[in-house]
């Protein structure tokens, strides 16, 4: 068996910065060679569980507190009115209009297909009614700061919309001079947001969590943001519903091969990267030229990116290049990893994609670059990071429903399971479960009372 190389590659320095190279060809327990992601530092899940217990003690006194800390302001009102959210739609320029307009479409339409129909089972003289009951109001948090994500907005408020949510809450860090980009609000408009607040980091989320005296609790938390948001959002699961994905610094996974340009999958790590330092950007091939020319090619693009820094700094941090043996050893690195986006641009990309159990999201072949899909294809880009692609997936309409079930037992159907309960309930020692059959007539054919009554 041989041994993996882990270390710095002679290839092309860009602003210090070269991908680690990985070689796992001959290797065969290739988990134990791959560098483990980097626990949440319990001093990070302290400062946050230190802001969750201000602003559940001191509400907006606190808000105003850490927004002055983190963001260097605070708003001159916590609420956008929602004549400035209805106007930001005409203050954008049309061309983005008709972007966001048709963006919001995309996404609108795919939600709306994952809507559940109520449904009805009967067996025995038992009806089940089935349903998906929508939460009344949905906290959506949008990051800012770095720059304004008018597609967050969408792509979190819509998916809202399509379940059938009464109240649609929106909160997203203010910019310098306290307010909120046109762009954001314009988004908001068009996706029918009912309240936007100028609030973000953890300060955001436990206001949505606990209310304070501006901002009302919601019943559900979704949406991305940087480590410490992900940690609120952790903190405050069983307060609100908050999905079970890890929703935190952006990741990816490029798996190519020579058969495609390398600036396709050069761009396509910069394209993650560029979201900032804590990000994860791996390329897997089987192919060492296709990893000589993909270096090469993000050396040339970095040069001239404009927020090369940042790219930069992913790269030093978790920018990999995986040397393996064929695809199915790409498969079993992607699993491994569980990341956020996987890009598959090879030959055959079924070879790949149909052994892969873990990934946020799949986008196949060289003319779907991960870009599609975080503006406009039309599921959530709102995926699963930090390895829990491995239990969820993209936000949905599923994580703003709760499934309901309606119970409706007449005599036959009484008759025909009660002795059955009354076995179960009595092996168990639970007396009283017994009895509630029993005291309507299991047992001596009498029935106390019909369904009518």
């Amino acid at each position: 068996m041989g041994k993996p190389f882990v270390g710095r590659w002679r290839g092309p320095v860009v602003l210090r910065v070269v991908l680690d190279r990985v070689d796992l060809r001959g290797v065969g327990d290739i988990a134990a060679c791959l560098p483990r992601p980097e626990p949440v530092s319990e001093g990070s899940v302290a400062a946050v569980r230190e802001i969750i217990d201000g602003v559940r003690a001191d509400g907006d006194a606190a808000l105003a507190r850490y927004t002055k800390q983190f963001d260097g302001v605070v708003p001159s009102s916590w609420r956008v009115s929602p004549d400035d959210v209805a106007e930001a739609r005409e203050r954008v320029e049309p061309s983005l209009r008709t972007a966001l307009e048709a963006a919001a479409d995309s996404i609108a339409e795919f939600h709306q297909g994952q809507a559940s129909k109520e449904q009805t089972h009967t067996r025995q003289g038992i009806t089940i009614r089935s349903w998906d009951q929508p939460v009344r109001r949905a906290g959506c948090y949008v990051p800012g700061g770095r720059a304004a994500y008018p597609s967050t907005v969408l792509m979190t408020a819509l998916p809202a919309r399509a379940a059938g949510v009464d109240q649609v809450v929106l909160c997203v860090p203010p910019g310098p001079q306290g307010q909120v980009a046109d762009i954001t609000l314009a988004a908001a408009a068009i996706a029918g947001v009912d309240e936007a607040y100028a609030v973000g980091g953890a300060q955001a989320i436990a206001a949505m969590a606990y209310g304070t005296e501006s901002v009302g609790a919601v019943d559900v938390i979704v949406g991305p943001g940087n480590v410490y948001v992900a940690i609120a959002k952790q903190l405050v699961a069983g307060v609100v519903g908050v999905p079970a994905a890890f929703a935190g610094p952006s990741e990816v996974v490029v798996v190519a091969d020579g058969t495609i340009p390398a600036e396709y999958a050069a761009i396509d790590l910069i394209v993650q990267a560029e979201h900032g330092p804590d990000g994860l950007a791996w390329l897997i091939t089987w192919d060492p030229d296709a990893a000589n020319a993909v270096e090469n090619a993000v050396a040339r693009l970095l040069s001239n990116a404009a927020r090369r820094d940042d790219i930069a700094a992913t790269f030093t941090r978790s920018g990999y290049i995986v040397l393996v043996d064929g695809p199915e050893a790409a498969a079993k690195v992607v699993d491994f990893i569980a990341p956020e986006h996987l890009q598959v641009m090879s030959e055959a990309p079924g070879a790949v994609i149909d052994r892969v159990r873990n990934a946020g999201a799949i986008f196949r072949g060289p003319l779907a670059p991960a870009s599609i899909g975080d503006y406009v294809a039309g599921p959530s880009h709102v995926l699963p990071t930090n390895g829990t692609a491995r239990f969820a997936g993209a936000l949905g309409v599923r994580d703003f429903v709760k499934p309901m079930h309606e119970i409706t037992v007449d005599s036959e159907g009484l008759a025909a399971v009660g002795p059955h309960v009354a076995a179960i309930a009595d092996a168990e020692g639970l007396d009283a479960h017994a009895e509630s059959v029993r005291l309507r007539g299991i047992g001596n054919k009498v029935q106390r009372g019909t369904e009518d009554e």
